[in-house]
């Protein structure tokens, strides 16, 4: 399992939360959260590949708790926003999209941010987005501030 300062800092947060993994790839983040107390882990990933590894991974935990939505994130948030605004718990969202240098993504970042301004804030505890360094997030996006750089 992968293990960070980050959760180290939030463990005791995302007991009982809801957690989602906008480009799960194999779900390291997400499965990590879910051995850390969350109970509801949504996967988001496009690549075939990708999203056969990451089901393998979770059927080695807790396959009741998790949920994968297959296809574009930048698709499938809307259908991800309508089932979380009818939980009552506020929700984690780590954000971790494909480099931009890789070919097709070079407005990857730029889509993230529409992405962001399209999570309405009453669902959301906490945005995490990993990215690019020296890529310079926004201190405002939509009606999210930059807490830490």
């Amino acid at each position: 399992m992968y293990s960070s300062p980050f959760f180290n800092t939030i463990q005791f947060d995302i007991v009982d939360a809801t957690f989602v993994e906008v480009f799960s790839g194999s779900g390291s983040i997400g499965l990590e959260a879910l051995s850390r107390g969350a109970s509801k882990i949504i996967f988001m990933e496009r690549d075939k590949e990708a999203i056969k590894v990451l089901k393998q991974n979770i059927g080695q935990t807790n396959p009741q708790a998790c949920s994968v939505y297959a296809g574009d994130s930048f698709s499938n948030i809307q259908a991800v926003i309508k089932l979380l605004k009818n939980k009552e718990n506020e929700v984690y969202f780590y954000i971790d999209p494909p480099f931009s240098i890789r070919e097709g993504m070079e407005d990857i970042y730029e889509k993230m941010i529409d992405l962001i301004r399209s999570i309405p804030v009453e669902i959301v505890k906490m945005i995490i987005i990993e990215h690019m360094t020296g890529l310079e997030i926004p201190q405002a996006i939509g009606s999210y501030t930059l807490k830490k750089n």
